[in-house]
């Protein structure tokens, strides 16, 4: 009998344990806080980037928070570092998972993205990109199913590949096209693959495409060789780091024809690296523009700049909408349950934000309009805008 009794208090001090534990746990019932985690590009190659969405992703919390949270709860950030490497963004993905973070704002470099998103899908978290356009983030390049649980906040590169392309073609009027890509990036690699198909469609003629690596500094053989191909128009789907010194080292060379990217060129500091000068006649595809004439661009530009003293670049003003979209899903699902935002994700059918009005496609993509901006003595400045098909 004494044996029996031994037996029973030990069953019942486990279960009091247990529940205490769950009580102490990450459920979203229990806890006085939501928490949304975030895998961005704080140090290394693409830093600005990162650091530019972790900022605007405090500021969208902030905000949250200050007018009373969602659900009673405040928004709380569990913010990892991934180094701007694809194994970092890996390990940042599995350390959320075991926080208990309910969803994860995904790293915005395609390739980082890419490696992190397999494990919180496996996991059944949601995560969005703010500005991974590399489809393969969405959709599963194996089986062509789209990934139930991973979303991005913007268009992705077939698109923005034809609106540049587009613009090139018929804006500017241009018919030789070289294009120099970072070898290193399925970014880079996909939106040449894009526009090239978008431009040799409307009649024009890619006259070769010559390749460099990450973290290059010397372009001059590279660009000798684009130069002897006697382009009128060179297209580098880069980041903003390589871009800038591309653009310098072309002009010093004499190269005078324009240029074109992607949004990896929205920062600050491609100026810096390349000088205004340099800048003259070139042109990116974004996801929008500070320039344009609308109220809720002005007010967010306003409230980045007096909480950070400077202007937000495109990775801030998305990660601000993932924030304010994740918060707005959780509101109308009425829980901070991961598959109920999940859920809800899937059956958004709208939200109005500073980077445009949106809704999501079936494969998880945001369906927006896109901008092509150039640049005025080293600053962006609004070219034109293409509407969502």
């Amino acid at each position: 009998m004494k044996h029996l009794k031994k037996i029973v208090c030990a069953s019942a001090a486990a279960v009091l344990a247990a529940a205490a534990l769950t009580g102490c746990g990450g459920g979203e019932e229990k806890s006085d806080t939501i928490k949304i985690g975030t895998d961005l590009e704080m140090t290394g190659n693409q830093a600005a980037y990162g650091q530019d969405a972790m900022r605007g992703a405090q500021l969208a919390v902030d905000e949250i928070n200050k007018a009373g949270g969602v659900l009673g709860k405040k928004i709380e950030l569990v913010s990892l570092d991934n180094k701007s490497e694809p194994s970092e963004a890996a390990s940042a993905a599995q350390k959320l998972v075991d926080e208990g973070v309910v969803a994860v704002v995904a790293p915005n470099m395609s390739s980082n993205a890419l490696a992190a998103v397999p494990i919180l899908n496996g996991a059944k978290i949601p995560s969005i990109s703010p500005g991974g356009t590399n489809p393969k983030i969405t959709v599963d390049e194996n089986s062509g199913k789209v990934i139930p649980y991973s979303y991005r906040a913007c268009f992705i590169d077939p698109y923005q590949g034809k609106v540049m392309a587009s613009f090139v073609a018929d804006k500017l009027g241009k018919k030789k096209v070289a294009i120099l890509i970072d070898n290193s990036s399925d970014y880079a690699k996909g939106l040449a693959k894009f526009f090239t198909e978008a431009f040799t469609a409307k009649g024009g003629t890619v006259v070769g495409t010559e390749a460099y690596l990450q973290k290059d500094t010397d372009f001059n053989a590279v660009l000798t060789k684009i130069k002897d191909l006697d382009p009128d128009f060179i297209y580098v789907p880069g980041y903003y780091q390589e871009v800038g010194l591309i653009l310098k080292q072309a002009r010093a060379m004499g190269i005078t024809v324009p240029f074109g990217g992607g949004d990896g060129w929205d920062s600050p500091t491609l100026a810096e690296i390349a000088g205004a000068d340099a800048l003259a006649g070139t042109y990116y595809s974004n996801h929008y523009a500070i320039q344009e004439d609308n109220k809720k661009v002005m007010d967010f530009v306003n409230a980045y700049k007096a909480a950070n003293n400077q202007e937000p670049g495109v990775f801030g003003a998305l990660t601000y909408d993932t924030i304010h979209l994740l918060a707005q899903v959780i509101k109308d699902a009425g829980s901070a349950d991961p598959q109920k935002i999940a859920d809800g994700l899937a059956a958004l059918k709208s939200f109005s934000g500073v980077t445009g009005d949106m809704s999501f496609t079936d494969t998880h993509d945001a369906k927006k309009a896109a901008f092509i901006l150039t640049f005025k003595d080293g600053k962006p400045v609004f070219a034109d805008k293409i509407s969502a098909d």
